[in-house]
């Protein structure tokens, strides 16, 4: 199978080469491809500690002094050129924060130590870093993920290319949002490279609680070959008693259903509430890690992983404690009754002691047990709608708009004003290039599909005013002249 181009053109390759994902996913799907080289008596351990770093950047209309004719460059490159503005002087610190990971692990690894670190960048990020000529950023995450004797220590998550969030982007441009990220991912990093990637991170949590989205955001996971998902513990419920997980630090299994009676499972890690950024920075799941011993699943004696993920870059504590305490942590958890593992890693292990995915307890969103006491799946979307304006009317604090990192920020309610143009755009590039049958490889398609991509970012529905709101109308804007004029 041929290398893939990174750039068709002035974009990303983000599309037409579906056929070969599904045949490089499907080739390894139950391969054992990282316990065997990371040397973690499993038997032994007592507990273990999986970290991961969110990298993401958007792209703007800020190439120029016109909005409507400026390059939509990285917020990143406004940043760097824009330096004495607010805190854009952070912008060189970024771009080495984006880095620093790839440096790290081979320098670790040559001391003899055993670290391990989950990578989860945006799309936007790693096509803004090509833009600016970053490109020893883009090498030395190369280094970490291609190099074998590397590899074993640094896991990367999928996400939604432009950084979309579930319960606010359409169901159909959610798919593609993902397909688009392996396409990117394989033709930077190469086809064995996406083999291994085998978890997801949604963009800032967000997990749609709304049966018929929920449904469809696990299918479009499970579709695409994905094995596990990472989701924050407060934005779901045990399914037996309607609970937060009692469990939070051994896998669950996400189970939605939909209004048709339709069933979607995956497998969940769970990532624990609190203030992230100074979690990982001070590398705080690794001590809570000390405090944890062996639990007994299904018959089996396994070890908890206790899981947390936080930018990589924002904020004080991260950009200058993290480098310091994680070598600390490296040095001292390797080789250790409580090692650095990642998840993916950590599952292989619990699958060749003989624990099954039906082991796992079962979880479903937030409030869907309230839906399910008064329909039954398979009563249909009319009934599922009355159903929630029945509880809204009754519950003020009953939603149907998904959680994110704190459990309780709307990704609907207050950003109107940017979700019309968006839907508006959504419906247009579905009528006029989905409906039809575009190829996914024509150039056209490609063009339109990365604008409308990069419209649906999450920063611009988490500031839903200002400056960010224009950059989001006018990002929109030109997704409906592209659609219309190419596809007339």
């Amino acid at each position: 199978m041929n290398q893939l181009p990174e750039y068709i053109g002035d974009v990303p390759n983000l599309s037409g080469h579906e056929a070969d994902l599904e045949q490089v996913v499907a080739r390894g799907r139950g391969r054992a491809l990282f316990a065997g080289r990371g040397g973690i008596d499993f038997g032994s351990i007592r507990a273990a500690t999986a970290i991961a770093l969110h990298q993401h950047q958007p792209l703007i209309p800020a190439g120029g002094d016109d909005l409507r004719t400026a390059a939509l460059i990285s917020n990143l490159q406004y940043m760097m050129h824009n330096q004495h503005i607010g805190d854009n002087y952070n912008a060189p610190a970024f771009v080495w924060c984006y880095k620093r990971i790839g440096e790290f692990i081979p320098q670790l690894i040559s001391e003899g130590k055993s670290p391990r670190c989950m990578l989860e960048y945006s799309g936007t990020l790693l096509h803004g870093l090509r833009k600016m000529g970053e490109d020893h950023v883009i090498d030395a995450l190369k280094t970490i993920t291609c190099n074998p004797d590397y590899n074993w220590a640094a896991e990367w998550l999928g996400m939604p290319w432009g950084h979309a969030v579930a319960p606010s982007t359409p169901v159909q441009d959610y798919r593609l949002h993902v397909r688009a990220f392996q396409h990117h991912f394989a033709a930077i990093f190469g086809w064995e490279a996406l083999e291994r990637v085998r978890g997801f991170s949604p963009s800032e949590m967000a997990l749609p609680n709304h049966p018929d989205v929920a449904y469809e955001f696990v299918k479009t996971l499970v579709d695409c070959g994905f094995q596990w998902v990472l989701i924050q513990e407060h934005t779901v419920q045990q399914v037996s008693n309607g609970r937060h997980p009692e469990q939070p630090h051994i896998p669950h299994r996400l189970v939605c259903t939909n209004s048709k009676g339709e069933t979607a499972s995956i497998i969940a890690i769970i990532k624990t509430q609190g203030s992230d950024t100074k979690l990982v920075a001070q590398m705080q799941p690794w001590y809570e890690a000390q405090g944890l011993d062996r639990v007994k699943l299904a018959g089996h004696s396994i070890p908890p992983l206790v899981t947390q993920i936080a930018d990589g870059e924002n904020g004080g504590v991260m950009m200058n404690e993290f480098p310091g305490k994680f070598m600390e942590v490296v040095a001292l958890s390797s080789h250790t009754a409580t090692p650095m593992m990642n998840v993916s890693e950590y599952l292989e292990h619990l699958f060749a002691m003989g624990v099954k995915e039906s082991d796992f307890t079962e979880i479903q969103p937030l409030f869907q047990d309230r839906i399910w006491a008064r329909m039954q799946p398979g009563d249909g979307p009319e009934k599922l709608a009355s159903t929630i304006a029945e509880l809204k009317q009754e519950d003020g604090r009953f939603h149907m708009e998904g959680g994110s990192w704190t459990s309780d920020l709307s990704w609907v309610k207050g950003y109107e004003n940017v979700l019309g143009p968006m839907d508006a755009v959504s419906a247009l590039f579905h009528d006029r290039v989905l409906q039809p049958g575009t190829p996914t490889d024509d150039p056209r398609y490609r063009n339109a599909l990365f604008h409308l991509m990069a419209s649906q970012t999450s920063c611009y529905r988490y500031w839903g005013q200002g400056l960010w709101t224009d950059y989001a109308r006018e990002i929109c804007r030109r997704v409906d002249d592209i659609v219309r004029q190419g596809f007339a």
